[in-house]
């Protein structure tokens, strides 16, 4: 039997913020709507989240329905929260909070393919992108910020969720640039490397990187970030 309120109550939609490293670029993926409100605007994938759905799993599906990338490509790929957003204002359908999630994916784990709401699907520079739909905006810049603390100083466990922009076997240079990417900032070589060693578990491969203009690097494998 159906619930019946003698208030009103608000809808509830999740959207997802998919992050990639692209030619050395953080990106995102959009979708251009292809219906009202905000009808040819780019916007985050996202939708409403059925009576019966868990938030996280409304939002996998969501984002396989409008941008094609299933909750199998995402398997062991991290899958967060960002926050809740419900400024009365921000949908002019109704009242309608939404509650963001954010993954980062390695580009050539995902294709992209639109559908349902979704009249297009591309991947976008994070420093290059149209305007959005509703609030979108003020989301993606908290889920940029929230990405850039993960490798702070002060390591968390969440920190190792931008080990999946890399390889399973990975050079130091690469992983250089993957946390100076996500930091949004230049990393000294030497520094790096001693807090790499100071807060990160990696196995030697006792293997190189073979081809390629560059002298061969050794390749290392992540096991867990250390305790203390």
């Amino acid at each position: 039997m159906p619930y019946s309120y003698e208030y009103p109550h608000p809808a509830v939609t999740a959207d997802v913020i998919v992050f990639s490293i692209i030619e050395g670029r953080l990106n995102v993926v959009l979708i251009r709507r292809a219906a009202e409100p905000f009808k040819d605007c780019w916007a985050l994938p996202g939708g409403f989240v059925q009576m019966d759905e868990d938030l996280k799993a409304g939002a996998r599906r969501e984002l396989a329905e409008e941008a094609g990338i299933s909750p199998d490509q995402l398997a062991g790929l991290p899958f967060f929260q960002i926050g809740a957003y419900g400024h009365p204002d921000r949908d002019p359908r109704e009242r309608v909070i939404t509650v963001a999630f954010a993954t980062l994916v390695p580009m050539d784990r995902v294709s992209l393919v639109a559908s349902t709401d979704a009249a297009e699907v591309q991947w976008f520079p994070l420093d290059d992108l149209p305007p959005l739909a509703f609030d979108h905006a003020t989301i993606l810049s908290d889920a940029r910020a929230a990405l850039a603390r993960m490798v702070e100083t002060r390591l968390t466990d969440e920190a190792t969720a931008v080990f999946a922009f890399l390889p399973e076997a990975f050079t130091l240079a690469q992983a250089q640039s993957v946390f100076e990417i996500v930091k949004g900032q230049d990393l000294d070589k030497r520094n790096f490397r001693k807090w790499i060693d100071a807060n990160w578990e990696i196995e030697d491969l006792k293997r190189k990187t073979t081809g390629g203009r560059h002298r061969p690097a050794a390749l290392f494998r992540l096991v867990g970030l250390k305790a203390g």
